[in-house]
């Protein structure tokens, strides 16, 4: 079995990312690792050259600054980078996105029993979404619970966004693929970035959304959708943590809610009525 990683980014030091140690976390589990990176105005690129690793491919691209329909541009970009893997599975993982050493072995193990099973042509991860500082997880409905992050490399798969994969069957109907669960979850700090990183995100990727962002000035949520985490962190990113990441972040009790959260607090009471889970699926659990 071959496993290929693979990723996208561009200006990751200026806009706070993780990225160094997302792929590092990876790194143990593949035999390559593939790494669309875009031209960037800070050191991005110079960083993945100093990784330490022969499995890094890295492929410079330059992205389409006048592609701006809901992160197309960012599909292109994953698609860049899976389309030079040469594994039996390919193996996405975002800049802010990280995986616990503890969970290797797990996740290694779902792929080799998968293998030679050519229904399953996607695994799917749990998330634990830390927003406003790592003591903190976002849980309501408005966050994926789970996402595909694996998908088997001989079929035919495209990505509309940088999120989900279509796997196409025979050229006439794109159809989420079919899935089994790894049982580990990916540690995703996208929301936990400072807030000087936070502002000069959203300064710079809202027109890839053709969104207009407000100057980000601090982490809003509604406290209910919050839980704390309890657990333990992967150590190949404490040092992130403790020095790039916002730790001055408590959930605003006052805080005033938009139509968007009104809707989700309302979801997740129909989930705690029914039993059941709301949010959106891009895959189709077949065990």
């Amino acid at each position: 079995m071959k496993i290929s990683g693979f990723s996208f980014i561009r200006n990751g030091t200026l806009l706070g990312y993780p990225f160094v140690e997302s792929i590092c976390s990876a790194l143990p589990l593949c035999d390559e690792f593939v790494v669309a990176v875009g031209d960037s105005d800070d050191d991005t690129l110079a960083r993945i050259q100093t990784i330490n690793s022969e499995k890094i491919v890295i492929i410079q691209t330059c992205w389409n600054e006048k592609m701006q329909d809901r992160g197309f541009v960012y599909a292109q970009q994953k698609m860049i980078a899976q389309y030079n893997c040469t594994g039996d599975w390919a193996f996405y993982l975002e800049g802010d996105e990280v995986l616990h050493e503890d969970d290797l072995p797990k996740i290694r193990a779902a792929m080799e029993n998968n293998l030679n099973n050519s229904e399953i042509e996607a695994l799917v991860f749990d998330y634990h979404h830390f927003f406003g500082s790592s003591d903190w997880l976002a849980t309501s409905p408005a966050w994926y619970r789970r996402e595909c992050r694996i998908i088997r490399n001989t079929i035919r798969s495209w990505a509309p966004d940088g999120l989900y994969w279509v796997v196409m069957d025979k050229n006439k109907k794109g159809r989420y693929p079919r899935a089994a669960l790894v049982n580990a979850p990916i540690y995703h700090y996208g929301h936990v970035r400072s807030i000087e990183a936070m502002r000069e995100k959203n300064q710079r990727v809202g027109k890839y959304w053709k969104h207009d962002h407000p100057l980000f000035s601090g982490y809003q949520i509604d406290p209910q959708s919050l839980s704390p985490f309890t657990g333990q962190h992967p150590a190949i990113v404490k040092t992130w943590l403790a020095n790039e990441a916002e730790k001055n972040f408590s959930p605003n009790l006052n805080h005033q809610l938009t139509k968007r959260e009104k809707k989700h607090r309302w979801a997740m009471k129909l989930e705690r009525m029914l039993n059941c889970e709301l949010t959106k699926k891009h895959y189709r659990l077949i065990k």
